[in-house]
């Protein structure tokens, strides 16, 4: 399983950013998706789940500002990050959660993680 988080950087204030997420090696839409980040000093939190329904969840800190999206052709997750603050600023993760194999047998369930890109949001 391979999962590369891209497209962090450093956003002005009130700006935007999208979060991508490239991923290999699990069958991709059975998976339920998600973004983390951790911010330093802290510890990582969850900002947003997408189950294989598309349903998304959004953490209370980002709702209204952050979406998630996947597509299942693509094998992608994408986070969309808007009026961006500074306390925004972490490191932000992918992960898959999967109970099957890539071929199809049933595991016991595990949660994957990529590493992190970077986002900085100045003041």
């Amino acid at each position: 399983v391979q999962l590369q988080a891209f497209g962090g950087g450093l956003v002005q204030y009130g700006g935007s950013r999208r979060l991508s997420c490239e991923t290999s090696g699990f069958i991709f839409s059975v998976a339920t998706m998600a973004w983390y980040r951790q911010a330093p000093g802290k510890e990582r939190e969850l900002v947003a789940s997408i189950n294989f329904r598309r349903t998304p969840s959004v953490e209370d800190s980002v709702k209204g500002r952050f979406t998630i999206s996947r597509d299942n052709a693509k094998r992608m997750v994408y986070l969309q990050m808007t009026s961006l603050k500074p306390e925004d600023t972490a490191d932000y993760y992918c992960s898959a959660t999967v109970d099957l194999t890539s071929d199809g047998t049933p595991m016991e369930e595990r949660t994957f993680w990529g590493e992190g890109t970077q986002v900085t949001v100045s003041s």
